[in-house]
């Protein structure tokens, strides 16, 4: 049984299927400098006139760019940087893959890797647990779900995933009203709508089960890997200045700014590039507890779990964690709500989220209370103070533009992209492109890496609008009855 590490604590810690790739991204400027002569990666220097890493020098430490870099001057260098191409057969027999991120679809592609006898390390962020964008907070008896609120199933592979997932007791339909909530009160129910899932006690526990059962992933938490670099066939990881590893291959399961400083120096160009044209939101959330459970708006008869909010832009949606995770209409106190803005209202009042300003941080909470007040038609100052409140930014929250292919993979740098963004903004879509790459790259691994002009994916795909609600898509929940299956079959 393989290792996991959390927190220098030692824990012991599986799905397949296949995406045809109907296109071949070919580029004779890269293909032409395989030679198999080469144990180390072939700078492509007709891509950039920098200096690249030399057979026989280890990994150069690279400057560390301040945090406040301009986003201009880490374009420059994205684009301005040269194309890492290794040269040579894969190092060995055993290869093993560094995925960087944690969330739904970074757990998934390892998964799908372990499925085809690929090991793998997944590095992630988290603090308190893995999940990206799973984020549950517990303060004492509260529990609140601080980002995805719950998901929809569309896709027949991420049903069977899902089904598994119901079976272990991990997942639960929820069974609660939810509906639109119009200025003033005016709270309108679904009528029907397709079954809504949630993790049985907080989205984050899904995220911590998923590799309960695998052991061929190693989970190294909390870590941000800050470079990855190229020397003699293979990727060496760091995480400021400390080696974390070498790897055959790598996945980036993340995005925003950080994964964007991450390619801007990684001999990655063309992958880079992509992410730079991903598009993101912002957006405020709050978490609020009450002493006694808010008052019900207009005619409503019954407490609704959640609501999408129009026609007030300091809240897109209201949800209530106490009643979605007791799953009784009396639960409390207290009561949880999860409240987020819209991304207007985000963009307005964006600051660093690392360091979120006092001031700004009570005037967000201020005017996302009144807006709560504002949408469930109370007089204003009528709203009973909360017991316990945080805010919390999200500066990259979700994507607004895609590529609509479940992934991304450069052969000739051995390096990928799985993300929700690259088919939608759900859950689902963050499932389905992990399980995508992760079989690619299994492919990919067992030819030997010796024809890379077949594998290549996504480098050049444009991007079009994303549309959805604003916390995210819901396959076939209301105006998301469009949002298409994406062409997967199980694969052995």
């Amino acid at each position: 049984m393989a290792t996991t590490v959390y927190n220098n604590h030692l824990l012991t810690s599986s799905f397949i299927h296949h995406f045809p790739y109907t296109k071949s991204l070919k580029h004779p400027t890269l293909t032409s400098f395989l030679t198999p002569s080469s144990s180390s990666p072939t700078i492509n220097k007709t891509l950039c006139s920098s200096s690249s890493t030399k057979e026989g020098d280890g990994p150069k430490k690279r400057r560390r760019s301040s945090y406040g870099s301009s986003r201009k001057s880490v374009l420059r260098k994205t684009f301005k940087q040269e194309q890492v191409t290794f040269t040579s057969p894969l190092s060995s027999d055993d290869p093993v893959v560094a995925i960087i991120g944690g969330g739904m679809s970074g757990l998934l592609c390892a998964l799908q890797l372990e499925k085809r006898g690929v090991r793998s390390t997944v590095f992630d962020t988290g603090i308190h647990g893995l999940g990206g964008r799973m984020g549950t907070r517990y303060i004492d008896e509260m529990v609140f779900d601080h980002a995805a609120q719950f998901f929809t199933v569309s896709n027949s592979v991420f049903r069977e995933l899902v089904d598994e997932w119901s079976q272990k007791g991990l997942v639960r339909q929820s069974q609660g009203v939810i509906g639109e909530l119009e200025a003033g009160g005016h709270f309108f129910p679904f009528l029907s709508s397709p079954p809504r899932y949630i993790a049985v006690n907080g989205m984050r526990t899904l995220a911590d089960s998923i590799l309960s059962q695998s052991s061929m992933i190693e989970v190294v938490r909390p870590c941000w890997i800050s470079s990855i670099e190229p020397y003699n066939g293979m990727w060496h990881l760091s995480e400021n200045g400390k080696h974390r590893g070498q790897f055959d291959a790598t996945v980036i399961a993340h995005n925003g700014k950080c994964a964007n400083r991450l390619l801007s120096t990684s001999g990655l160009p063309l992958i880079a590039r992509q992410m730079k044209r991903l598009e993101l939101s912002s957006i405020w959330a709050l978490l609020a507890a009450f002493e006694d459970p808010l008052p019900l708006p207009g005619k409503t008869v019954a407490p609704f779990e959640g609501a999408f909010v129009k026609g007030i832009d300091s809240v897109s949606w209201m949800g209530n964690n106490t009643q979605k995770l007791s799953n009784s209409p009396n639960a409390g106190p207290p009561h949880c709500w999860t409240f987020f803005s819209t991304p207007s209202f985000g963009k307005r009042n964006k600051v660093p989220q690392e360091n979120i300003p006092n001031a700004t941080a009570e005037k967000v909470k201020q005017l996302m209370l009144a807006g709560v007040e504002n949408a469930l038609g109370l007089e204003t100052g009528s709203l009973k103070k909360p017991i316990y409140t945080r805010v919390q930014l999200w500066g990259a929250a979700l994507p607004t533009n895609t590529p609509g292919i479940p992934c991304i993979f450069d052969p000739l740098g051995r390096t990928g992209i799985c993300g929700d963004w690259l088919l939608g903004s759900s859950l689902e879509a963050a499932a389905i492109s992990g399980l995508s790459l992760g079989n690619h790259i299994a492919d990919f691994l067992k030819s030997g890496g010796s024809r890379p002009d077949e594998f290549a994916v996504g480098l050049h795909e444009d991007f079009h609008p994303l549309q959805g609600h604003d916390i995210g898509q819901f396959p076939g929940l209301e105006s998301n009855k469009d949002i298409c299956e994406a062409e997967v079959q199980v694969g052995a």
